[in-house]
């Protein structure tokens, strides 16, 4: 009998474990695992100015410190309808250089499902750190095979080292900390790409056959600088088994093949103002930690949509799920679940393993939609990462896993951005 290759018994297991984890999701009542409907406000553009031209000073932030988190929020004034125009108001960074601001009318708030405080107990006891310890529960998706379908195919990968998830062919859902700091883009933002996984390799096309022959200058081109992103990005992890990769795919081999990326520039990139640092916006920043990248080539991917739930914690379940792309474990996507154990109504608090790097990914969950058996993920979140919080407001810090809830004005704020017409994002 011939051995089964342990890499294939991780990537069964995998796919086993996230087949139990779904069916358990699945066995509530109809109405416990419906898709809840909402009407959104219209976040329509008021006025855009420009502006100079970024410094592009900032450096990548590994985890963020001195943050409001849900406590700390809990004792800020609700805020009014003027200070939420000027927290969606927000900047466009295009391929160039050049900057704008762009002001917005919110309408039809009060006609919007009320939105739950999600106030939680105060517990003073210990959270777990993104940092992992004890047993690590995530797993790392290597094989090509499950990689690079749905939903793992949604997840990419950020040039400033994060991670993000795919909401259309052209538009990317990542942390804002990812691009800017609050008071500067960062320096790798002036040139910033998206890589998507890719299916098939180069390796092996040799400019041979149907697929390899009729490509003009521009896609030479284009090949020519994603082979050096690559060379770039990925060339420590490829050291160590350059000599081995290239032996075992000169012929038939059961060794799983490693993820491998389709870079693609991005043409503008746009962050919520309530993000910036100084004014109204200090004490709520965490809940503005997004940014939507629309990349100048549209991908030829399975997308995910973004959904509004009022509560992840009193779902039966109450599990989320996101795939990112681990530092400590370069090359691979690193998939995790686990439960929520606090939410408010902007900020999620959450038990998963997670490394630097994971930041950006799209935090998901599936229901059913309504009136259909048909299941469906979605978006509900973005992973902002492991933060030092300010719980207490007297300048004790606490380190906490946390995700930014998409609500029905993150929604039609994002929408908006995807689609270019209010419009269409009535519903969520």
């Amino acid at each position: 009998m011939v051995p089964v290759p342990l890499c294939l018994l991780l990537s069964v297991t995998l796919l086993a474990v996230v087949v139990a984890v779904e069916a358990h999701e699945a066995t509530g009542g109809d109405d416990e695992y419906t898709w809840p409907q909402w009407k959104v406000p219209l976040v329509r553009n008021r006025r855009t100015v420009a502006l100079s031209s970024p410094g592009f000073t900032a450096k990548p932030q590994g985890e963020l410190n001195g943050t409001c988190g849900i406590e700390c929020q809990r004792r800020l004034p609700e805020p009014s309808l003027a200070d939420l125009e000027e927290f969606l108001s927000y900047e466009t960074v295009y391929e160039n250089g050049t900057r704008t601001l762009t002001s917005v009318s919110v309408q039809g708030l009060n006609e919007v499902n009320a939105w739950p405080a999600g106030n939680s107990s105060s517990s003073s006891k210990s959270r777990r750190r993104r940092e992992v310890y004890g047993t690590d529960t995530r797993f790392s998706i290597a094989d090509k095979q499950f990689s690079t379908k749905y939903p793992f195919s949604t997840s990419v990968k950020i040039s400033t080292g994060c991670s993000g998830v795919l909401l259309s062919p052209k538009h990317v859902l990542t942390a804002a900390h990812c691009i800017h700091d609050g008071q500067d883009y960062v320096s790798g933002a002036q040139k910033l790409r998206v890589g998507v996984l890719k299916e098939k390799s180069r390796r092996g096309k040799g400019g041979k056959g149907k697929r390899g022959r009729g490509k003009g200058k521009r896609g030479k081109e284009e090949d020519k600088e994603e082979k050096e992103k690559e060379e770039k990005d990925g060339g420590n992890e490829r050291k160590g088994r350059k000599g081995k990769d290239r032996k075992s795919r000169s012929g038939r081999s059961v060794e799983v093949e490693k993820p491998s990326f389709r870079w693609t520039r991005v043409k503008q990139t746009q962050v919520p103002k309530g993000w910036f640092k100084g004014g109204a916006s200090d004490g709520v920043a965490a809940d503005y930690d997004y940014a939507v990248l629309e990349l100048k080539k549209a991908q030829k991917v399975k997308h995910m949509d973004l959904g509004v739930i009022p509560s992840v914690k009193k779902l039966p379940a109450g599990r989320i799920h996101f795939s990112g792309f681990d530092d400590d474990r370069p090359g691979n996507l690193v998939y995790r679940f686990c439960s929520v154990s606090e939410e408010s109504k902007d900020l999620l608090y959450q038990y998963c393993d997670a490394k630097p790097g994971s930041s950006g990914s799209g935090v998901y969950i599936r229901l059913k939609e309504p009136g259909k058996k048909k299941w469906k993920r979605k978006i509900i979140g973005v992973f902002s990462g492991h933060q030092w919080v300010d719980v207490n407001g007297n300048g004790a810090q606490q380190d906490y896993n946390v995700a930014v809830r998409i609500t029905p004005l993150k929604y039609a704020q994002i929408c908006y951005w995807v689609h270019g017409d209010s419009s269409e994002c009535r519903d969520a």
